[in-house]
């Protein structure tokens, strides 16, 4: 089953999938964002398959809604639901962290081929390729501390790698849910989010790389 659930907005909607860290795509309603995540289908194949896992989801089903705020608006997803909250046993870990490094390795290889000079948004925006590089793990270390991973700002490659190992160290492992750390995030949500934020700017490379 292609469980998903929405997270309502005031103006918009994310569709996300429960069982596919970092499959949400967001729409102006439920219906809208629901087709656009099937839309991304063929796209997200590509992360399955670099993690090893065969991906053919079906029919999307909504099994829980969560209300967003202004932040779904903006275009993030940031509410957990309810199912975050539950047990994760060793082989959803696993399975987890194997689509995170994909999305990993994946958008290095987006990046080393794209040009510095990304195509502008409609209204002239958009981070070129090298910020769009340095935001994603800016962020990435901001959500590390969201699991009780803390690293200094990043100086280099060695720097990078060491966080990541201890992300999907930390994210690998069992989790009887709930918060991992104090006004942090539950394992799942953290394994969806940073997956969703990787992948986000995967597809957002490639689209204004042409």
């Amino acid at each position: 089953m292609n469980r998903v659930y929405l997270e309502l907005g005031p103006k918009k909607v994310f569709a996300c999938s429960v069982d596919w860290p970092g499959w949400c795509r967001i729409g102006k309603s439920e219906e809208a964002a629901l087709e656009n995540l099937m839309h991304y289908v063929e796209r997200y194949r590509v992360i399955a398959g670099r993690a090893g896992l065969d991906f053919d989801p079906g029919d999307p089903v909504v099994v829980e809604r969560v209300k967003g705020d202004a932040i779904t608006d903006f275009g993030a997803p940031i509410a957990m639901p309810d199912l975050d909250q539950e047990p994760i046993p060793e082989d959803e870990a696993t399975r987890a962290v194997a689509l995170i490094k994909a999305s990993w390795a994946v958008f290095g290889e987006v990046a080393a081929v794209s040009p510095e000079e990304l195509r502008k948004g409609p209204r002239g925006g958009g981070r070129d390729r090298d910020k769009m590089v340095s935001h994603v793990i800016e962020a990435e270390r901001a959500y590390a501390r969201k699991i009780g991973v803390r690293h200094k700002p990043l100086k280099d490659e060695a720097a990078l790698a060491a966080m990541r190992t201890e992300i999907a160290d930390v994210l690998g492992r069992p989790s009887a849910g709930g918060l991992m750390v104090e006004q942090g995030w539950s394992a799942r949500y953290a394994a969806r989010r940073i997956a969703w934020h990787v992948i986000d700017h995967i597809w957002e490379m490639e689209d204004r790389a042409v």
